[in-house]
């Protein structure tokens, strides 16, 4: 590993960090190390990188803002490639929006809704960046990423670069070909959302916002919605009528705010999240025989 760490040195721009740990990274503010770091600048670094861990055999696992994502205590092995601040610029013509994918999504959201433009308003409560939104294909209010994607600019395993309609991002509900295809990063993408009233759309988002401050445990460490909703129904509704609200392991605890949050009150661990999370499906399917599906991904657990 010290092997391909300095070969990175060489060729990739962007920081290379060994045995990092990775909670600073994590909106839980959980896990363990990775193997080595990578923060990568440009395209070409993305691309650079995949090169090199696929010659070696390397595991290679992409992180953005660090939600929907919960990693094991002992850590990642292999590379952990981190799209966030250096791959951040977002431009806005007319009714395209272009961005790379460490650009946070909130931030595109309020630079859109500034614009008069309508199709992100959600995006102001979504933590997370751009890169995240597109791999789950986030969405609240009946609005949608997928719905204004125009193409996506990834790197294959393979170091290739690849652009992606919207038909090839295979979108479905909280899912997208990111999460199906292993080793695709996503970059940057071009969006198209619609003219509309300013004032229109800054009070939609307004209206979001003030939505999710008075419903959702905002403030605190969770990496949000934990559980995928089933079809016909809400997991915070059965999560809460399991009677989980409250419920805790060590110091992770279902948020007595929104069923459907885990929080870490501190102290928690991810084997605390992972035993919590399990506790709940097993709680909800004792009551409802429904199977809960998590949305956050858990990386590094046996």
């Amino acid at each position: 590993m010290n092997e391909l760490a300095a070969r990175l040195r060489r060729e990739v721009r962007g920081q290379i960090l060994l045995n990092e740990p990775l909670s600073p990274y994590t909106s839980w503010r959980l896990g363990g190390p990775a193997d080595v770091l990578v923060l990568p600048a440009s395209l070409d670094d993305v691309a650079a990188v995949q090169e090199l861990a696929r010659e070696r055999g390397v595991p290679v696992t992409v992180l953005g803002g660090g939600s929907n994502v919960l990693i094991a205590d002992s850590g990642l092995r292999g590379v952990v490639v981190r799209i966030g601040r250096p791959l951040s610029a977002v431009r806005i013509t007319d009714d395209v929006v272009e961005a790379e994918c460490g650009a946070p999504f909130p931030r595109i959201g309020r630079l859109t809704v500034q614009r008069g433009l309508t199709g992100l308003e959600f995006a102001g409560g979504v933590p997370g960046t751009l890169g995240g939104a597109l791999a789950m294909n986030a969405g609240a209010h009946d609005q949608s990423t997928a719905a204004v994607v125009l193409e996506v600019t990834a790197v294959d395993a393979r170091g290739r670069v690849v652009r992606l309609s919207r038909e090839d991002m295979d979108f479905s509900y909280r899912s997208s070909r990111l999460q199906k295809e292993p080793g695709l990063v996503a970059v940057k993408a071009k969006l198209r959302l619609r003219e509309a009233s300013p004032a229109e759309v800054r009070e939609r988002m307004r209206a979001f916002m003030e939505r999710r401050r008075r419903t959702q445990p905002v403030g605190t460490k969770n990496a949000g919605s934990v559980f995928k909703d089933p079809p016909g129904d809400c997991a915070g509704r059965l999560v809460e009528a399991a009677g989980c609200k409250g419920m805790a392991v060590g110091d992770a605890m279902v948020s007595p705010m929104h069923a459907n949050f885990i929080i870490n009150r501190g102290a928690a661990t991810a084997d605390d999240v992972r035993r919590l999370i399990e506790k709940v499906q097993t709680a909800v399917f004792e009551r409802f025989g429904v199977e809960l599906a998590p949305e956050v991904r858990m990386l590094g657990f046996a």
